[in-house]
């Protein structure tokens, strides 16, 4: 026959005029016993008497979510007769000293688009100055990578140049190969109303060597490999790495910071070549079956077509643009705090910041050079 004690959490009541709490009162014998309604109807039926007297001795054990329980249905006031022990008079205690949750009182949507104009410069000269000083660590870094190069991080560098080159040459082939062939096709059916089929070759070469040749490989890059130095760096400090890093008197510019920058600048116009090569191919073979412009005279007219300054004008695209994604993603990955939010909020803040830049960077460009090329 077993003697263990009933620990169904209860409410005996005794005479009218006591209520007597038993049984076990943690939130799982709450939750699993069901009898939580009928507590509360319970309690709440009592404390309208003033004359009733709690005696909660009789409990075997009592948690915060008990005692929570018991102290709303009480309407957050300790009855006139309560019969506690020094345990559970600790935990009412608590919840007395607790008070009542006030929220903040939210503001109107107007007033808080009002709060968000009026942080902007305060934002804007934070990430400004913030970017000066990562520009100005990386000057430094470059001195002292040039004064002894043969203590740089040579293996830092090699391998983002392959995870943000070599590993980015299928997605930009493959983007880039669409592009051209939707570009191609699209053209071709409105100089064929005009009798210009030939300068399909000029429009090709053009728009995509001098404009969408380095934007789309930027982009690409700012998405894939730009996230992913953002999050690199930002693991890093929700591991503490980076403070692991600083206590051995590691430098995070030298070693993290400028092998990115190196890699990029040099990832940047290679990848550029690589998506003109493969979208040129994509036009010239859409061209060749919508309107019969036979692939030897594309070759051979499109030299004449796009002058080599075009090619150029791409490749400085690529340098600048490469520096632009690094600094960016870096800049975004070291303000990155050490909880998983602020992970996904700075990269997400890297990718839009950098594909936003690297638009604004091209339109530079274009007004800079507009009589360049033609």
């Amino acid at each position: 026959m077993s003697t263990k004690p009933d620990q169904t959490p209860r409410l005996d009541i005794v005479g009218n005029t006591c209520v007597i709490a038993r049984g076990n009162w943690r939130v799982e014998s709450l939750a699993a016993s069901g009898v939580i309604n009928r507590i509360r109807s319970t309690v709440r039926s009592f404390s309208k008497k003033g004359s009733v007297s709690w005696d909660l001795t009789q409990i075997l054990e009592l948690d915060y979510i008990g005692a929570q329980l018991l102290w709303d249905n009480w309407n957050k006031t300790r009855p006139r007769e309560l019969l506690v022990t020094s345990e559970q008079n600790k935990l009412f205690s608590r919840l007395e000293s607790a008070g009542n949750l006030q929220l903040p009182a939210e503001k109107p949507a107007h007033w808080q688009l009002f709060g968000r104009i009026r942080k902007f410069p305060q934002a804007a000269a934070e990430h400004f100055s913030g970017i000066v000083g990562l520009v100005g660590q990386l000057m430094i870094d470059l001195a002292r990578f040039a004064k002894a190069p043969h203590r740089g991080p040579w293996t830092e560098i090699s391998a983002n140049i392959y995870h943000a080159g070599a590993q980015a040459l299928g997605i930009t082939a493959i983007v880039g190969f669409l592009i051209g062939v939707v570009l191609s096709y699209l053209s071709a059916q409105q100089l064929h109303m005009f009798g210009g089929d030939v300068f399909l070759v000029n429009l090709l070469g053009m728009s995509v060597i001098r404009e969408l040749g380095p934007l789309l490989a930027a982009i690409l890059v700012a998405g894939r490999s730009g996230s992913s130095m953002t999050a690199q760096l930002g693991v890093m400090r929700v591991t503490e790495e980076l403070s692991a890093m600083q206590v051995m008197g590691m430098s995070h510019g030298f070693r993290l910071i400028m092998p990115k920058v190196i890699a990029l600048s040099i990832v940047m116009p290679l990848l550029i070549i690589w998506t003109d090569i493969v979208a040129l191919l994509g036009g010239m073979l859409a061209a060749s079956f919508e309107i019969g412009l036979s692939i030897p005279y594309f070759l051979s007219a499109l030299p004449n077509a796009v002058p080599m300054a075009n090619f150029w004008i791409g490749i400085g695209k690529g340098i600048v643009f490469g520096i632009l994604i690094a600094l960016i993603a870096c800049y975004y990955g070291m303000k990155i705090k050490p909880n998983t939010e602020s992970l996904g909020q700075g990269t997400t803040n890297s990718v839009v910041t950098s594909i936003t830049i690297v638009i604004l960077a091209d339109a530079i460009f274009a007004v800079v050079l507009q009589g360049v090329g033609f």
